[in-house]
């Protein structure tokens, strides 16, 4: 029988102090920290696409070892997640993205030393643990750490940094791919800077929520008091009256462990389904779509060009997120965003124009930064604090199975159709794939603006 205690008046009165709050009541420096973290994580995502047409040529890889590198950055990406969120729930947050940060500056520097598909494919995997730990534990982080009716305003404004570094990376390719042999190991050198953010995130603070899952209230409380005095300077009066609420559990079951019992694990299955059919359709795009426009006839620095242009829809649908995040309610905002995105991905297939593909690219790259966001808060809302890390890990993390299989469904999908149809086929694989993600989100919970405790009790 494993121990689960209910939390005292005290512990709930924190958290209800916390969520009276009506704006950031941090430093603006912890979201710069984090951001930035994001930032160069998302870089590393997609820096590998870029290179991947010249890096097919110096390593004289085949069309089927050509989606290696990918498949085995997300696979890591699985394994990392998993691993440093079990050590985020146990340990500390803090630790959660300090360690996450690590491994991906790690993986994202060695591979600027590969000289053989063995080696990248390595690299890339190492690289991948680290990016899926570090967005699971900042996703986590800002989602404790925001108020309640903010959680998706913030969570929106991290994520501004996150596709930041989407629609950074062309600009980045398009000036070291093209014109140097080495361009490509230049991109992932830029990917291995995450590290200087290490030094920050020593002076961040500990997630109140986390603390008081461990029964450190002393900890949590100081917090929320520097929080409190840094809202009420801010906003120049005195906040509003806390309202009543609830507390956070304490468990000394392991954070998967907790997953496994209702209602959690009936929103672990549906969020992990919704994450697959994401990533089947995103990972495909993001991973290959330079390469199929030079299949198409479209040349290597047109067709960054393209990404370049249409990537300023990246920080557009980043900002949109903050705006719109407790505008409405959560899920039915991601799922209309997930829909047009599908239909911006079936126009690029059946209209390969360059005018469709600046205007639909551009569609792309907004809607992917708004549903993005959206759907990591709805994520970890949907988990209690005892095992959040986890439960985005699981769902996110273990969603990556579905970028992993994306690549190589869709390069099949291109060569079932054959030369003639291959383009489109393979389009219209990532919009089915992300119209079934949009029919299954509005299944998941209702959280905008309420307290986490209050939606996990």
């Amino acid at each position: 029988m494993v121990a689960t205690t209910t939390a005292d008046s005290r512990d709930t009165d924190i958290i209800s102090r916390l969520d009276r709050i009506p704006i950031w009541p941090y430093r603006t420096s912890l979201l710069w920290i984090v951001g930035i973290g994001f930032l160069i994580a998302f870089f590393d995502i997609t820096n590998v696409a870029f290179g991947l047409p010249v890096i097919i040529k110096q390593l004289h890889l085949t069309s089927g070892e050509a989606a290696i590198p990918i498949t085995s950055s997300l696979l890591g990406y699985i394994l990392g997640s998993y691993l440093n969120s079990s050590v985020a729930d146990i340990v500390g947050r803090k630790s959660g993205i300090f360690w996450a940060t690590a491994l991906f500056t790690f993986g994202s520097l060695a591979t600027v030393f590969s000289f053989s598909l063995t080696w990248l494919v390595a690299f890339r995997f190492i690289t991948g643990m680290g990016i899926g730990a570090e967005i699971a534990a900042i996703a986590t982080y800002i989602g404790e750490m925001s108020p309640a009716p903010v959680r998706g305003r913030y969570t929106g404004w991290a994520n501004v940094f996150s596709f930041g570094g989407f629609a950074v990376v062309p600009f980045v390719a398009l000036v070291l791919v093209p014109n140097f042999s080495w361009g490509w190991r230049g991109m992932f050198f830029v990917g291995a800077l995450a590290g200087l953010t290490m030094i920050g995130i020593r002076r961040i603070p500990e997630s109140p929520r986390w603390l008081l899952s461990k029964g450190r209230v002393e900890e949590a409380d100081s917090i929320v008091v520097e929080a409190e005095d840094r809202a009420r300077a801010k906003l120049g009066r005195d906040l509003p009256l806390p309202q009543a609420g609830v507390g956070e559990q304490r468990t000394q079951r392991f954070p998967t462990g907790e997953l496994l019992h209702p209602p959690y694990v009936g929103r672990l299955v549906l969020l992990l389904v919704i994450w697959i059919f994401l990533y089947l359709s995103d990972y495909a795009w993001l991973g290959l779509a330079p390469t199929f426009l030079v299949d198409k006839g479209f040349s290597l620095a047109s067709s960054i060009v393209f990404l370049l242009v249409t990537g300023i829809g990246y920080p557009v649908g980043a900002i949109l997120a903050a705006i719109l995040g407790d505008a409405f309610e959560r899920k039915y905002t991601i799922a209309l965003v997930t829909l047009v995105w599908a239909v911006g991905l079936a126009a690029v297939g059946l209209f390969p124009s360059p005018a469709v593909i600046y205007v639909a690219g551009f569609i792309l790259s907004t809607a992917l930064a708004l549903f993005f966001p959206l759907m990591y808060a709805l994520t970890a809302e949907s988990f209690p604090t005892r095992a959040r890390a986890s439960g985005v890990s699981l769902t996110d993390g273990v969603g990556h199975v579905g970028g992993a299989l994306a690549p190589i469904i869709a390069l099949a999908a291109y060569a079932w159709a054959g030369i003639a149809s291959g383009f489109a086929s393979a389009f219209l694989y990532m919009a089915i794939t992300g119209l079934i993600a949009a029919i299954l989100i509005p299944f998941g919970i209702a959280a905008t603006r309420r307290s986490l405790e209050v939606v996990n009790r």
